[in-house]
């Protein structure tokens, strides 16, 4: 591992785990959980543009594919804003109520808006920086597996260096073995291993702009599982988010599709002329040795072909 790729790898480890994170809970506790569903939407924007400025997507306005691109990342945005803040009219089509009742408590905590805004808008960049980066440092460190490891270490440590900066409370540390415990180790299990090896494997091969196109994705199945596990109703706007998230994640599939062919038909067209080869074998009769056919070439006319016509046309 040479010097770059390891300043690339702790970068990795700070970008998401560290700053992502912090940033995302402080500005969920400081504003709302609707505020920061809404600014997450805006990753896949950011990460489209950022991708075109490193120019690791490119885009031909002239091709019906590049459009798709940007029309599919454009029209999810509008989608994913429409299913999180307009709820609109109930339907419950899954009814199944388990008995299970849900006591709402409203902790009266001080909302900063303002700078919870903030945290939430430089998430966005952090997180959008994570893939741009992890890019670049799949091409240099091709382990996946390693990599993971490596970014999530340096994750657990930056953020437990940042918790003893931040948290005083000593009590904060004791998290039991309840809920605490198993969301703990599904965000570190799921939401930072498997999901650091998925997405780079995906980004080695597609790009960072293709994964993203999924993370609206993740606001479809949260209802989703609402629905069946908690008895949650579906609104309105969660249908109309979900007809627009889902045409543009196909327009941003199809663009892709369709450019993966153009690319591949463009590479099949270069023709190399590649030399022709003869396996039969010459004999050198300066020294007797065998050795690959040579080509000779022969000049179109030699002064030997002109003495000998100027002696024919004089003997004639």
């Amino acid at each position: 591992m040479t010097l770059p790729i390891f300043l690339r790898i702790l970068v990795l480890g700070f970008l998401e785990p560290v700053i992502d994170q912090n940033l995302s809970y402080l500005g969920m506790k400081y504003t709302s959980v609707t505020l920061a569903s809404a600014t997450s939407i805006l990753n896949p924007a950011i990460i489209f543009v950022l991708a075109l400025i490193f120019r690791l997507e490119t885009v031909n306005l002239k091709k019906v594919y590049s459009l798709a691109k940007i029309f599919g990342t454009i029209i999810m945005v509008p989608g994913a804003v429409i299913m999180t803040l307009y709820k609109g009219p109930a339907f419950d089509f899954i009814k199944l109520h388990v008995g299970i009742h849900h006591s709402v408590t409203t902790e009266t905590q001080p909302k900063h808006w303002v700078a919870g805004t903030l945290m939430l808008i430089a998430r966005c960049w952090g997180w959008s920086g994570f893939y741009i980066l992890q890019a670049f440092t799949v091409k240099m460190y091709p382990a996946q597996v390693s990599l993971t490891a490596l970014i999530c270490f340096i994750g657990a440590i930056g953020g437990a260096a940042v918790s003893l900066v931040m948290v005083r409370d000593i009590n904060a540390w004791n998290i039991g073995w309840g809920t605490n415990l198993l969301a703990a180790a599904y965000t570190g299990v799921v939401c930072s291993g498997i999901a650091y090896y998925a997405q780079g494997a995906v980004i080695e091969e597609k790009g960072p702009v293709f994964v993203t196109a999924f993370s609206p994705l993740c606001l479809i199945i949260t209802a989703a599982l609402g629905s069946i596990i908690l008895a949650e109703k579906i609104h309105l706007g969660s249908i109309i988010g979900t007809v627009l998230i889902v045409f543009g994640l196909y327009a941003v599939l199809w663009g892709k599709s369709q450019e993966d062919k153009q690319n591949s038909t463009t590479a099949n067209d270069k023709v190399q002329q590649l030399p022709i080869t003869d396996d039969a074998k010459s004999v050198n009769k300066e020294n007797n040795m065998e050795g690959p056919a040579r080509v000779l070439k022969i000049p179109s006319e030699s002064p030997l072909t002109r003495e000998t016509q100027q002696n024919s046309k004089s003997a004639n």
